[in-house]
């Protein structure tokens, strides 16, 4: 309970540390934008100027600039489609309905789906047919309203109070590094004591995970969207990519880690033999995991991991040599895998980690139990066969006389 208090603290931090980020840029982006309307744009209420820095600040990170350009891209699409229709069938309320129905449909035919486009596009129809035939002139100052604030938005974001990628990073990417660690050193334990239950556990543990996937996915587009359009994070770009490779791995080293718990599991119910390599092996990745996630925020290459991802290689092949049974040869081939992609993560092409993996089993397996070494015997002539060899040259002999050819005094091949 401790520990799960603890997670859900450092959570609520990161939660409150994002939260305070984006209400600090909204909040500037809004009175920035307010005030280059009110100085540059001419007199009015330049309403939407900051409503649309808002937009783009409060759009989920790592899609902000997509979506400013869909939102300028509605306003214009309201606009044309508002002030053609209202020309040619007027305004009124039943002409408001078909203008914001055409706009909705054009807009959605050419986003495909739901968003700022869309949305930009149905409200900008609505104020042209209903603001227009009473104030002229509102085409032009929703226009650079909507560019003003999407413009200030995206200064905010990338040159005034740009996020670090990398904490963002690691800190979306922490959870899963340490429920990776733990439930894997938790596995490897259940099943050196052959508890079940506790590997049934392990594998709920693991499946709790979802949540955490999509906060990491979404740091992912959110670090990379700052340290391409914000120019003091682009000494950074180097190390978020090596980053990014490794924190993009750890899906599938999740599944890996959930197959391991389910052939652990079956492998106790089924009560088969467990080698005592296998357990070792399962705590030398979870080890592995956990240096990953050290090197990952420094300069190494990556050489401590990838040490262990071989040794539990080698494990693997120990345990197979010494003799396992059907779901215990499943977990052996669970464990290879899970070392292949935990070797990707590390930068290793798929070949290179496939090879390397084969290689380190292989000598797991020779050291368990040695090739055995051929000897050649020369075959010493038995008595019988001295007899067969006199007889074929006989046979020889007798019919090259009777073809008339010089004998060779060779035996017949």
């Amino acid at each position: 309970m401790r520990h799960r208090s603890g997670q859900a603290g450092r959570l609520r931090a990161r939660q409150w540390e994002i939260t305070l980020v984006i209400a600090a840029q909204a909040g500037l982006a809004a009175a920035l934008a307010a005030l280059i309307a009110k100085h540059f744009l001419g007199s009015g209420s330049h309403v939407f100027a900051p409503a649309a820095a808002v937009g783009t600040i409060a759009t989920a990170i790592g899609q902000r600039a997509r979506r400013t350009f869909e939102l300028l891209a509605g306003v214009a699409l309201g606009l044309i489609i508002g002030d053609t229709l209202r020309f040619v069938v007027g305004s009124g309320p039943w002409q408001t309905g078909l203008v914001v129905a055409l706009a909705i449909a054009t807009a959605l035919l050419v986003a495909g789906k739901g968003g700022p486009l869309v949305g930009q596009a149905g409200g900008t129809a609505v104020l042209i047919t209903t603001l227009a035939p009473m104030e002229s002139g509102l085409e032009v100052p929703r226009i650079f309203d909507a560019l003003v604030g999407g413009i200030v938005g995206l200064v905010v974001v990338a040159l005034l109070l740009p996020v670090n990628p990398l904490r963002v990073l690691d800190r979306a990417a922490a959870p899963i590094f340490e429920v990776l660690r733990e439930q894997l050193a938790e596995l490897a334990q259940a099943v050196r004591e052959r508890d079940s239950d506790r590997t049934l556990r392990v594998l709920d543990q693991l499946r709790g995970s979802d949540d955490d996937l999509g906060r990491l996915h979404d740091a992912l587009s959110g670090a990379e969207e700052v340290v391409t359009i914000a120019p003091a994070r682009w000494h950074r770009r180097q190390q978020f990519h090596r980053y990014a490779v490794s924190a993009g791995h750890l899906e599938r080293l999740l599944l890996d880690s959930r197959a391991l718990a389910r052939w652990s599991t079956t492998a106790l119910q089924y009560d088969e033999q467990i080698p005592p390599e296998l357990p070792d092996a399962i705590a030398r990745l979870g080890a592995a995991v956990a240096q990953l996630r050290t090197e990952c925020r420094g300069d190494d290459a990556f050489q401590n991991t990838r040490t262990l991802v071989e040794e539990c290689a080698n494990l693997a092949g120990r345990a197979a040599a010494c003799g396992v049974r059907s779901f215990g040869d499943a977990l052996v081939t669970g464990l290879r895998t899970a070392a292949s992609d935990l070797l990707r993560a590390t930068g290793c092409e798929p070949d290179d980690a496939n090879r390397i993996v084969r290689e380190a089993a292989g000598a797991g397996e020779a050291a368990t139990h040695p090739p055995t070494r051929r000897h050649l015997y020369r075959i010493r002539p038995t008595r019988a066969s001295r007899s067969r060899r006199r007889a074929d040259l006989a046979t020889r002999r007798r019919y090259d006389g009777r073809a008339g050819l010089p004998d060779s005094g060779r035996p017949a091949r």
